[in-house]
Parts: structure tokens; sequence; C-alpha cells
């Protein structure tokens, strides 16, 4: 039944009458990846301007990482955390010395990742700080992304992921992104602050970059009213603004770190907490955990995903190209109308279509695009993400600047 083959039509069909309809995905069908590319049923092939929204940084099929997936699975895949396993340790040494901390907590999705950095941060509040019990509050920022769980959406303001899902857990306060004196304020409002989450780029609110010395200055003010600060870097890390961290751009260390995504190359869910000892070891047995968590294949395909990422110098690669990207695509928007502005770090950018959010320019250019051998995704409206692979070589990229160029100036 799987390896029969089928039409891009028939496929979508499928999905419509046997799947939720929990997403409104291009209409494109693919079957096969490598690189930076991907090829959809019929044959056509198309550069991939998404990767599976950062997840696939190292590109589709990473031999290295492939490799490492069929060799373990050959041998053991799951123990669940019952008993060791001759993998997870060796995984912990070398993770937690690759991003510098003591600790870590390994997980399977990023949304999973951010409820236990939720739980960490309170647990650390009531046994460490001294705050009374179920009194713990986190400050999170408007127009944040961090999952669909329930919690998660309990301090989100996107309406699709809130509405007919309550009740909703309390103990956020929401605050401006980017905003000094409403982050000073809400620390100032209460002494039960345990945390403030954050990532350093909003990433599905349209690639939000903030102003330069923003996060540094956030630590500083966490660090000066004794409350954790915590980087979510499911999207923005493992090289995809063209440093290993989107914190590093500022020389920011985290108290906790959520990761994901891109720690398996895209090739299986891996997701990972990291803490000094001071917090992470207020977990006990039995009071977190996963079955799948830290499992032998994850942290085989996880320790391949990050070697690549130092052997091919990914976030330098990154780092190169954004600016390249970002400087031709500016150029483009000073003599277009169509496009408002540019904005981003690395690989990670956006383009702001001079539309409302309402009106479906954004989807219309994205189908423009894939006809043109470019796939990318609207985000909010009239914003397009763009993020490819980051094994993109430099021809390749100033081929897709053609192509988003000569897309928008037919539209």
């Amino acid at each position: 039944m799987v390896s029969e083959t089928i039409s891009s039509q028939q496929a979508i069909d499928l999905e419509d009458k046997y799947g939720a309809h929990n997403y409104h995905p291009l209409p494109v069908v693919l079957n096969k990846g490598e690189g930076v590319y991907v090829w959809d049923v019929e044959g056509k092939q198309y550069y991939d301007f998404l990767s599976a929204y950062s997840a696939v940084n190292q590109g589709h099929c990473h031999p290295s990482i492939i490799n490492a997936l069929k060799e373990q699975a050959s041998v053991l895949t799951l123990t669940s955390r019952a008993f060791y396993n001759d993998v997870l340790g060796k995984y912990e040494k070398f993770v937690t010395e690759y991003f510098g901390f003591d600790k870590v907590l390994p997980m399977n999705t990023g949304a999973e990742a951010v409820e236990t950095a939720i739980k960490l941060c309170r647990k650390y509040a009531y046994e460490k700080k001294g705050i009374a019990e179920n009194k713990a509050e986190i400050i999170v920022c408007k127009n944040n992304f961090h999952g669909r769980t329930t919690t998660i959406i309990s301090f989100s303001n996107d309406e699709d992921a809130r509405k007919n899902f309550g009740p909703f857990t309390a103990g956020f306060i929401k605050i401006d992104y980017d905003n000094l004196q409403a982050l000073e304020d809400a620390l100032q409002s209460s002494n039960n602050i345990a945390g403030f989450l954050v990532e350093p780029i909003q990433g599905e609110a349209g690639v939000y970059v903030p102003s330069e010395g923003y996060l540094a200055s956030a630590k500083a003010l966490c660090e000066k009213y004794g409350v954790l600060f915590i980087a979510d870097e499911v999207q923005t890390g493992v090289a995809r603004t063209g440093k290993l961290l989107a914190v590093d751009h500022e020389n920011v260390k985290p108290d906790i770190l959520i990761l994901g995504k891109a720690l398996s190359g895209g090739v299986y869910p891996v997701s990972a907490v990291f803490a000094n000892n001071e917090i992470m070891n207020v977990i006990k047995p039995g009071q977190h955990g996963s079955t799948f968590g830290g499992n032998p294949l994850a942290c085989a395909v996880a320790i391949a995903a990050l070697n690549v990422v130092k052997d091919e110098a990914l976030a330098e690669n990154s780092e190169k190209l954004g600016e390249l990207f970002r400087s031709e695509i500016q150029k483009f928007a000073d003599s277009n109308d169509l496009v408002k502005l540019v904005r981003g770090k690395g690989l990670l950018n956006a383009i702001v279509i001079n539309d409302s959010e309402d009106s479906s320019t954004a989807w219309d250019i994205c189908i423009k695009l894939r006809d043109n051998g470019l796939l990318a995704k609207p985000t909010h409206g009239n914003i397009i993400r763009f993020a490819p692979p980051l094994v993109m070589n430099e021809a390749q990229l100033l081929d897709c600047v053609s192509i988003i160029k000569k897309t928008i100036s037919e539209f």
C-alpha cells in the first residue's frame, strides 16, 4: 500500500478524507528530498525554502545522519528509561559539552521541551527561591509561538490556536516583545516571578528580530531580579541564524535552553532542555519523563546531526549567505512596490508583502513560487518566511533569489 505510486491529487484527496483538517498545506505532494532539493510525485524538482520550519538545517537525507539512523536502528531502538542503554550517556556528555551546560533532559518534540522547561522553572522557583506553591508566574511575550499544548496556548494570543480550547492554565504574564521597560515593569510587579520565556527571534510571528542589545539587557534584568532566563531556540538554534544559537549574537547564556527541530536534522523527533546542576537537580525520579525521550535511536541521530553542523561549518555558511540574501532582496524591494521590507538573521528571513494581513497575496505568491520551482509558505497573512537548508551554496542561493525576484516582478 505505502509503496504504491499515486498522483498528487490522489494523495491530497486521501489526506482530506482520512486526516484531521488541522493544517492547510501548500498544494504540492513531495516524495523525495536530497540536500536543498525536494521532488514531487510527478518528478518536478524544487528548492526547499522552509526546511520543515528549520528542522532540516543539515539538508534532506544527509548521508551521515541517515547512516547513523540505519546503524542504530538495526541494533537497538528503544528501551524506555526503565533501563540504561549504551548510547544515552554518550549523547548526554556530547551534547552538554557541545552547548556548554552541566545537564540535559532529553525529550522528543519542541512543545514537550517547552513544557519541560516550564515545569523545571516552576519547581526551581518553589524549592530554591522560596516562592509559595502554586504562585509562580512566568513572563512571556505577545505573538509568541512555543507550541500548541493546552498550557502553551494558555499564553498565546493567536485566536486560531486558543478559541474553544479552554479553560486555560494560569500563571503567565504577557508583555510586548522587544520592550525592556515592559519586562522591567513585569519583574517589579510581583515577588512570584519565576522566569522569562522568550524566542530570540519570533519565527512564527513573521521573523521579528529584536533591537540590538535586547537579549543581553533582558538577561541582565532577569539576573537583577533573580529570575530564570529561558531561551526557546527550537527554531532559531543549531546554526539557523548564523551562530550556533541565536543568543550567541549577544553573548547571552540562558539559564534554561530549549532545543528541538534541527537537533536531529529532521530525521527523527529529538528535543532537549539544558540547564546547569543547580537548576536541573530539582528534578527527581518520577517527576518528569517520556517513554521515547533519550531513546538510543534519537541519541545516535542527534550526535550525527550536530557533528554535521560543526564539520560543514553550517553556522558560518548561514551567516554569509544570509547577508547576501538580505542585501539582494533589499535592493529588489527598494525598486518594487509589492515588497515592503526584508528582515532576518542568518538564513531565517522573511519578506513583508505590501498588502493587508487578511489578503491572499502572500499565499498567491507562494503558489507562483511553487510553479517556478521554489517552496515557501506565508505566515500571518502578508509575510513570507524564507529558510532554506544551511547546506545551500552561493550559486544555489543566487538562483533562488532570481526565482523570487522574477516571480514577484511578474505577479
